[in-house]
């Protein structure tokens, strides 16, 4: 009969996603995880079965709490731009799952129009958002969402790493400023 369990999964991932957030995911081992539950690391393995497990679902629970703020941002007047200031929003108050979620190596590279829909859980949502608003087809849509993104996750990238900083309101007029600039590039074309 197998050891009774210590701690519940519930508990070791809460303590294992307090830690990624302070620190990020590489902290999350089976020593510090048992320092900080008041214990050795062996109780961890009577409830998982490598830390592997334990990274992956901290990893669910930082998507899930980046959802929270992309559902926040949907609420916007203008949809599209709730959830660039959501996405910017979340590297400044969450900059180690920010990290985690936007800013780990792909071994694979691909081009920016695949990166899009593997990176973004609401790739449909976000190009939508874009199309209604604005009355766009689903390509111009996806290329601005493709050009704001390259803004956005360059902003949250500098916040992330300290490079610089912003106010929200001068990131939302930005946000505009590049917008309406590719918004009118859009209908250049279309009348090319």
């Amino acid at each position: 009969m197998p050891p009774k369990a210590k701690f519940t999964r519930e508990t070791i991932i809460d303590t294992a996603f307090i830690i990624t957030q302070e620190q990020g995911i590489d902290a999350v081992t089976a020593r510090e995880l048992g320092k900080r539950l008041g214990s050795s690391a062996r109780p961890i393995f009577t409830v998982f079965a490598s830390m592997e497990e334990v990274k992956e679902l901290v990893i669910l629970r930082a998507k899930e709490l980046y959802q929270q703020y992309v559902e926040e941002g949907l609420k916007n007047e203008l949809p599209f731009k709730g959830i660039g200031l959501a996405y910017i929003r979340f590297a400044s108050e969450q900059p180690k799952l920010f990290q985690l979620l936007f800013m780990s190596t792909f071994h694979d590279k691909p081009d920016l129009s695949s990166i899009l829909p593997v990176l973004d859980d609401h790739y449909d949502r976000t190009v939508w958002s874009v199309q209604e608003p604005f009355h766009l087809e689903k390509e111009p849509a996806q290329r601005l969402y493709q050009h704001l993104w390259i803004y956005t996750h360059g902003i949250a990238t500098m916040i992330v790493t300290g490079l610089c900083s912003y106010s929200m309101e001068q990131i939302e007029e930005n946000m505009t400023e590049i917008v309406t600039g590719l918004l009118l590039l859009e209908e250049r074309k279309k009348g090319a």
